[in-house]
């Protein structure tokens, strides 16, 4: 009877949160909306003399009336300056060009399969959740590679076929952040932090990396592979009891010429990375600042790496198994890349308005200042609130999918009120990573949530949306805990950085 109130209350909640998050508008139209209310907002503060102290130069900072005579002049003459100038537009288009040859090629598709299908039975699950971490490298691959994979694997092991698709999606979507490799993530997200950052302090932004996070997320690889491995073993599996579906599978392992593929592609990955190193090992190397190396040019070109390495591996593959026969094809698939980003360009239209207007009536200031201030009052700082956040976050990420559209949204807020009260724009970028990865698996609205449900339904017809998040719930708690746990070690060890030349706190 116990069981069934608890059953009942965690249904409720869910089916709150879905219902919640179901009536919130597009986030194309949830930003317009925030424009319009930045817009609104500007009006009423600046009739009201809103002002605070600017912390970079001490000069008095007003909020600007974007509905004034010069206001909607602003408006209507920066309109296409804020869309094209969004900061993360076109990192993400160009990473994508590499990104989406890889995968169109099917080298992606054949690494991830080649990873978890070469492992001892004893590692599996070990590999499944590692590599569902390292699918990031391919945006959203893991989803539709992996996760069925995950299942087939373990219903051919004779395991219940639901751990393994647990475990699969557990390391593609909770450890989304994490990865041995940078990806696309480290310049959407460092852009918008650059950005905000530049609020306060304009030198200080010009010295923040895309790889910021870097060395944080290479350990974390690690820990949430051992982690992950011992939910699913030692808690998932159990639960879900031994499986009498009676489905049997068979595993796509690779093809001889898909080995053949990867082979030239990792040959091509090598002599492409030995000719990368030219630019930036020899003290004569262009890309090399033989003064400060964390100061090189070669950790602000960071974006046209990623899209050599992807590409140039992803073209050998290609053209070794046939995928890619002629420059027509490789346009094509460009083409097919671009044509899924669609919705993202129309979502960088609002979006660059929103972010813009927000900078340029001073609100992201007069927050930042104010809510320090207010924060230092009550003596909510420290651990505390790097903790606050990281669960603000989390909950917001239950509503809204979109990792780079809550950042556009929560950055030029969050980013300068931590570093008002002495905290570095790396580490808040670090908490929202953690926050945003480790809640996706229990949000219904997640883009991929519905595909998983089918993936599942396949081996027991009767999963749905609560069936699923109970199944994912103690990976989001329990790598919630150890991620969180994890940044409080690493802030106490004296000298220690998340990234290269990444610390902890804001001395301006």
């Amino acid at each position: 009877m116990e069981q069934q109130e608890k059953k009942g209350l965690t249904m409720r909640i869910l089916d709150w949160i879905e219902r919640v998050g179901n009536k919130l508008p597009h986030p194309v139209t949830l930003f317009a909306i925030f424009a319009l209310m930045v817009i609104v907002a500007s009006w009423i503060f600046s009739t009201m003399n809103v002002e605070v102290e600017d912390p970079a130069t001490g000069e008095t900072l007003q909020v600007v009336n974007l509905l004034s005579n010069d206001g909607i002049q602003y408006i209507f003459e920066s309109m296409v300056e804020n869309f094209v100038g969004f900061a993360p537009l076109g990192t993400v288009l160009v990473t994508m060009l590499g990104i989406g040859i890889a995968e169109r090629s099917g080298l992606i598709s054949a690494m991830l399969r080649g990873l978890v299908t070469s492992v001892p039975r004893s590692l599996m699950t070990a590999a499944l959740v590692f590599g569902g971490i390292m699918s990031s490298m391919a945006a959203d691959a893991g989803y539709v590679v992996l996760t069925p994979l995950g299942a087939v694997l373990f219903a051919g092991l004779g395991r219940h076929p639901l751990a393994g698709l647990a475990a699969a999606f557990a390391g593609v979507s909770a450890g989304f952040s994490a990865n041995l490799l940078l990806t696309s993530l480290d310049p959407l997200l460092g852009d918008l932090t650059i950005q905000a950052a530049a609020t306060i302090d304009p030198e200080y932004a010009d010295t923040i990396l895309y790889t910021m996070n870097y060395y944080f997320m290479i350990a974390s690889v690690f820990v949430l592979t051992i982690v992950g491995t011992l939910v699913t073993d030692k808690l998932v599996e159990p639960r879900l009891g031994e499986y009498k579906g009676g489905v049997k599978e068979e595993v796509d392992y690779i093809s001889p010429i898909e080995k053949k593929g990867m082979i030239g592609a990792l040959i091509a990955l090598i002599v492409t990375l030995g000719l990368m190193s030219l630019l930036v090992v020899p003290s004569w190397g262009p890309l090399r600042n033989p003064d400060d190396f964390l100061a090189s040019p070669f950790f602000h070109s960071l974006v046209p790496v990623i899209l050599i390495m992807f590409f140039v591996p992803g073209y050998v593959y290609g053209k070794i198994t046939g995928g890619i026969k002629n420059d027509k094809d490789v346009a094509n698939q460009m083409s097919e890349t671009m044509a899924s980003m669609g919705i993202y360009i129309v979502l960088a239209f609002t979006a660059g308005q929103f972010v813009a207007y927000f900078n340029h009536t001073n609100l992201g200031k007069v927050i930042a200042v104010s809510g320090a201030e207010f924060l230092d009052s009550v003596g909510f700082t420290g651990i505390g609130l790097i903790i606050a956040f990281i669960f603000v976050a989390g909950f917001i990420n239950l509503f809204i999918g979109s990792s780079s559209a809550k950042w556009a949204i929560m950055a030029p807020v969050f980013v300068p009120l931590m570093m008002q009260l002495g905290y570095s724009p790396e580490l808040t970028t670090l908490a929202y990573r953690i926050a945003d990865s480790t809640t996706n698996i229990i949000s219904p609205l997640m883009p991929y949530f519905a595909i998983v449900i089918a993936f599942a339904q396949k081996y027991d017809k009767k999963v749905g949306i609560g069936t699923l998040i109970s199944t994912m719930l103690p990976y989001s708690i329990i790598f919630s805990i150890v991620w969180i746990l994890m940044l409080l070690i690493w802030m106490l060890i004296p000298g220690a950085e998340i990234g290269p030349g990444a610390g902890f706190y804001y001395n301006g």
